[in-house]
């Protein structure tokens, strides 16, 4: 059996990864122009198509059936070809079901705001209804829109189903969270940053948050379900989900400057079969120049915002493996960069181990002086805090043992 996935510029999909592990086909990535569409769905060699944007309405009319869903939410993600017959259904719903159920939230008799109109947008109001809440649709225009979101101060949920702050344009937030005092939860049907800026915004208040990533496995295990005509156990969402999640998200390692997160780093990378990253090794090859150059040259301050450039380019990429250098936590704004996409590890070696060499503010200060001042810091920026007194293979064990 072939299937697929059927977009216009589908770039990395994790489709295939997810089907891989649902059940046994073939899946593949068609991309395709508008005017190529109708011979494709009519003359192609699928027997099953999942549909992404732009194509989740365009499809409906070369269907000969669709859904009772997929009539009512006016989009179709999945196709089936059964007896010549193209048959659209909608897996989106059961996969934003799912994602409300897992995040704990109850949003029965309360206000929930949907941010966006879109088909992402239909499918969330659809499932929160279901669900008992009181949906508002939050739009560029109209009675409720983001001129007049005071009116919806009580509200305990907040949906993006917008593209504002996808990757790779990160770092801003459809919303201002300061205006709902009552909000209980924000979830977001984007999946890249893993954790977009309203997410991270939320997160800082202690909200309840999810991200899209297990709407997108949910979705295709029911989506697995029409392919095969079988029935899947949601007990395989999860375990899919959580694999993926690791694959994807960066593990930064902050802490003293020599305290080994290089090293550590390097192990963890051939552990986990990702990209190795020192962050103060590739501004030096970015810039062409030392670090003892860049401080003698523009001092601190300079050599801070060169390193918050570099921590930006990276933050935003995913599946990597970065040691970052010690006072990068100095900088508040380098914090949501490395959180987006990252779990952020910090390394402690007790200070009459750590080199000054080739470092100049270690040279340049105390190190117990400069530890009392980045200590609250490290520990503001870290997930998690990992002992690294031992050998380096022993710490790699540590960090691979708590990784969410």
């Amino acid at each position: 059996m072939k299937c697929g996935l059927l977009g216009r510029k589908l770039g990395h999909s994790y489709s295939p990864q997810i089907h891989t592990r649902l059940a046994d086909y073939s899946y593949e990535l068609f991309e395709k122009e508008p005017e190529e569409l109708e011979d494709f769905l009519r003359n192609g060699d699928f027997q099953g198509l999942n549909v992404t944007v732009p194509y989740k309405k365009d499809v409906i009319s070369f269907l000969d059936e669709l859904s009772p869903r997929a009539k009512r939410l006016g989009a179709v993600n999945t196709i089936i070809r059964r007896d010549g017959k193209l048959i659209g259904h909608n897996t989106d719903y059961f996969g934003f079901l799912t994602m409300v159920r897992t995040s704990g939230l109850d949003v029965a008799g309360k206000k929930a705001l949907v941010l966006g109109s879109g088909g992402a947008s239909n499918t969330a109001v659809a499932v929160l209804e279901e669900l008992g809440a009181e949906v508002v649709v939050i739009s560029r225009n109209g009675s409720n829109c983001y001129n007049n979101l005071h009116l919806h101060a009580d509200a305990a949920l907040i949906v993006n189903a917008t593209p504002v702050g996808m990757y790779p344009k990160v770092g801003v937030s459809p919303v201002d969270l300061e205006l709902f005092p009552r909000l209980e939860g924000v979830l977001d049907v984007i999946y890249n940053p893993a954790r977009t800026q309203i997410l991270l915004d939320a997160q800082n208040k202690g909200l309840v948050t999810m991200n899209g990533l297990l709407m997108l496995v949910a979705q295709a295990k029911e989506s697995a379900e029409w392919f095969t005509g079988s029935s899947i156990s949601d007990e395989k969402i999860l375990p899919i989900h959580t694999s993926l999640r690791r694959q994807m998200e960066n593990i930064v390692l902050i802490g003293m400057p020599g305290c080994g997160k290089s090293t550590v780093g390097r192990l963890l990378a051939e552990r986990l079969g990702k990209r190795f990253v020192d962050a103060d090794a590739y501004l030096v090859e970015k810039n062409g120049r030392s670090i003892p150059d860049i401080f003698a040259a523009e001092g601190e301050e300079g050599f801070r915002r060169l390193e918050t450039e570099v921590l930006k380019e990276l933050g935003r990429q995913s599946g990597l493996v970065i040691a970052t250098g010690g006072g990068c936590v100095t900088k508040a704004r380098n914090y949501p960069l490395l959180h987006q996409n990252g779990t952020i590890f910090c390394l402690n070696r007790d200070l009459e181990k750590l080199p000054t060499d080739g470092r100049p503010l270690s040279q340049a200060n105390r190190l117990s002086d400069m530890y009392k001042v980045r200590k609250p810091l490290y520990e503001a920026f870290a997930d998690f805090q990992i002992d690294n007194n031992g050998d380096a293979e022993g710490t790699a064990t540590q960090i691979l043992e708590v990784l969410p």
